[in-house]
């Protein structure tokens, strides 16, 4: 129904490749801030810095809640450290990229996709 929405579903989507997102416990919060000169260079940043978190720390998120005001994104992920046994991840995520990439609104809501490397 909003940009902020097809954000958080873009990046529950993201997590949904690597394992089942409800398998996830929110006990780990990390929180990110990102900015660019369009909405879909936004959500590439967005899904990156996920990315990039998730690999630096090895954690994996299951929820997601974004604020967006103008091409500034303000948000907040919850998760846990990932687990090979518990969370059997399928792939590891490399980046997101600007293939198929866009962001719109729509006459029933918002779009928010692109293609991720594994």
């Amino acid at each position: 129904p909003t940009e902020a929405t097809a954000f958080e579903q873009a990046a529950l989507a993201l997590t949904a490749v690597i394992a089942d997102p409800d398998t996830v416990r929110a006990v780990d919060r990390v929180d990110f801030d990102c900015e660019a000169p369009d909405a879909e260079l936004l959500l590439v940043q967005w899904l990156n810095a996920v990315i990039s978190q998730m690999a630096l720390h090895r954690l994996l998120f299951g929820r997601y809640q974004v604020q967006i005001h103008g091409h500034r994104l303000k948000a907040h992920a919850l998760g846990e450290t990932l687990s090979a046994l518990r969370h059997g991840p399928a792939v590891e995520v490399k980046g997101a990229t600007v293939t198929a990439l866009r962001v719109a609104r729509l006459p029933g809501g918002w779009v928010a996709q692109t293609v991720v490397d594994v």
